[in-house]
């Protein structure tokens, strides 16, 4: 009865055929649409939320499963603060309930937690939820689910250049030597290397925008916009949006076949 909440899903008028041997290797979700999709159905935003939680781990294995090396989700951003505090708490919450029952899971299917963002700044309960399943998931050299948690793009780049900066000043490099690798070397991303730049970016639930999220990385990503709301994303959905990639002509800037 809700299919008119999503106009526009290509998995519903569509069987997506994707190349196996094309598949991208660093994929980058916006998850949005939690709070809509709970508000259509006259649910409170956070029973979107949990319902999010549920696609994400089902998402997770769905990525794993093609073949992905990298899946960034942006889990929580700088200024997702400015929330209601209620809203807030169950978002940091969220955290603690995933790991706490997806961890066998991933460790299953062999899918390693790595986490971004300012993660000092969240509360101990959350902090620990995050720590522990990087812990238990460390051993784990299948895809790298990585979560973008109280992450901005903007406050991460100034961060980069202040690494960069103490760097210069302390005369361990040259103003000259300063290169695009030494920047990617400063930024969160740098451990999912050579992976740390998204091959595909997905937003979810209609929104056409980029909301500080990986600005330097995305530099020749495919964007790939959805009005699915993140809450009914599924595992047939990411192979619509991959199956959109691949029909593009990545140039990088080039030309094809040098023409």
């Amino acid at each position: 009865m809700f299919a008119f909440l999503n106009k526009n899903d290509p998995a519903e008028t569509t069987t997506p055929a994707i190349d196996p041997q094309r598949i991208p290797a660093h994929v980058a979700i916006i998850m949005d649409g939690n709070g809509r999709w709970a508000k259509a159905r006259h649910l409170p935003r956070i029973a979107g939320h949990k319902e999010g939680m549920n696609t994400v781990k089902k998402v997770t294995i769905a990525a794993s499963d093609l073949g992905v090396k990298v899946l960034t989700l942006y889990a929580f951003s700088t200024e997702n603060w400015k929330r209601p505090t209620d809203e807030v708490n169950y978002l940091m919450q969220l955290p603690v309930s995933f790991f706490d029952t997806f961890v066998p899971d991933l460790v299953k299917n062999n899918v390693q937690v790595q986490v971004m963002g300012y993660t000092d700044k969240l509360p101990a309960k959350t902090q620990k939820a995050v720590n522990d399943a990087i812990a238990d998931t460390q051993d784990c050299d299948g895809m790298i689910l990585n979560f973008a948690l109280n992450y901005g793009s903007r406050s991460e780049i100034v961060s980069g250049i202040q690494a960069i900066a103490t760097q210069v000043q302390a005369g361990e490099l040259a103003v000259d030597d300063i290169d695009e690798a030494t920047v990617d070397h400063a930024l969160m991303t740098a451990p999912l290397a050579p992976y740390h730049d998204p091959d595909l970016l997905i937003r979810t639930s209609g929104e056409e925008r980029i909301s500080n999220f990986l600005l330097w990385q995305i530099a020749y990503s495919e964007l790939v916009f959805t009005d699915v709301k993140w809450p009914d994303f599924t595992a047939t959905t990411l192979k619509a949006c991959i199956a959109d990639y691949q029909s593009r002509d990545r140039r990088f800037g080039g030309l094809s076949n040098q023409k």
